[in-house]
């Protein structure tokens, strides 16, 4: 299957992935929860409404959602799925796309300035500050993969075999890379326990209240955009989680599936069985993160040494 088909499933799907939490999450309250589709009607819902800005508000705050959502799928190009080559890809490419998320964040956090709400104001602020730990944490996590392949792209961290080598060099170190990449991946999603996506008290959210003044359209394109990110960080893990590729095609693609289903079942079963952090306790949750991956890029720089 050619790349640009995997990336514009993976498009296509990444609603759906995400729909996944919301049912874990309903199962564990004992409700029925939405159906699978639900993200699907809500994006067409948002698509067929128009869009409401402020006289106070400039291009900026039109431009954080197209950029964001851009950003989001330009990354996914760069990914390798179900072990299959990415659209694009060069040695380097790693940095490239850390900074082209930063610099959707960026966007989305100068549209949430634009409105000069204080309640948009202080997500922001929290959006700059927690993410800074986890640049940390995905550049020791590089730092550990550069050690052991001695390449700067995702397609040799995660085509074809490529994990299973990375468990082979690294044993059982691993697991701490992967228990990093998963706090990572709830932190920038901003979900349970650093966020709470389904809160509407506007002092205690991140995300959700650099959006409030978002809508139709741009709010959908603001959604699509995070389905992507949560999809992004998914693979990744789920990657490192199961690293078997089978020699037929076909079989990887369901094992793809199946693999980023029990991340996102892992991440739904996270938000029904912890609370939410206060404010104080979040950055030193996110340290643990930087904490597992620099203790194990410590013993296998000094095991290759």
């Amino acid at each position: 299957m050619k790349p640009i088909y995997i990336w514009c499933l993976a498009m296509l799907l990444a609603p759906f992935f995400s729909a996944i939490i919301i049912k874990v999450k309903a199962f564990f309250g004992g409700r029925k929860g939405s159906p699978f589709l639900i993200n699907y009607y809500t994006l067409i819902k948002l698509f067929k409404k128009g869009s409401v800005y402020s006289t106070s508000t400039t291009i900026i705050f039109k431009l954080g959602p197209i950029i964001s959502l851009s950003s989001a799928a330009t990354a996914l190009m760069f990914l390798p799925i179900a072990g299959i080559a990415p659209v694009f890809s060069f040695n380097g490419d790693v940095l490239f796309v850390l900074y082209l998320l930063g610099l959707g964040r960026f966007f989305t956090i100068a549209a949430a300035m634009d409105t000069a709400s204080p309640f948009e104001g202080m997500g922001a602020a929290r959006e700059a500050y927690f993410p800074i730990i986890c640049e940390a944490t995905m550049f020791m996590v590089l730092i550990l993969f550069y050690k052991l392949t001695g390449e700067l792209s995702l397609a040799s961290y995660f085509s074809g075999n490529n994990p299973a080598i990375l468990w082979n060099s690294a044993g059982s170190t691993m697991l701490f890379v992967v228990i990093a990449l998963f706090i990572v991946l709830l932190t920038e999603n901003s979900r349970v326990p650093v966020d709470d996506p389904a809160t509407h008290l506007e002092l205690t959210m991140i995300h959700e209240v650099m959006v409030l003044d978002h809508s139709g359209p741009d709010f959908g394109f603001i959604e699509l955009a995070s389905f992507c990110k949560l999809f992004f960080y998914s693979t990744i893990v789920s990657r490192l989680l199961f690293p078997l590729f089978f020699p037929f095609e076909t079989l990887n693609p369901a094992l793809e599936i199946c693999s980023l289903i029990c991340v996102y079942v892992a991440a739904g079963v996270t938000e029904s069985v912890m609370a939410r952090y206060r404010m104080d306790k979040v950055p030193k949750f996110i340290l643990t993160s930087f904490a597992l991956a620099s203790f194990a890029t410590v013993i296998i720089m000094e095991f290759i040494k």
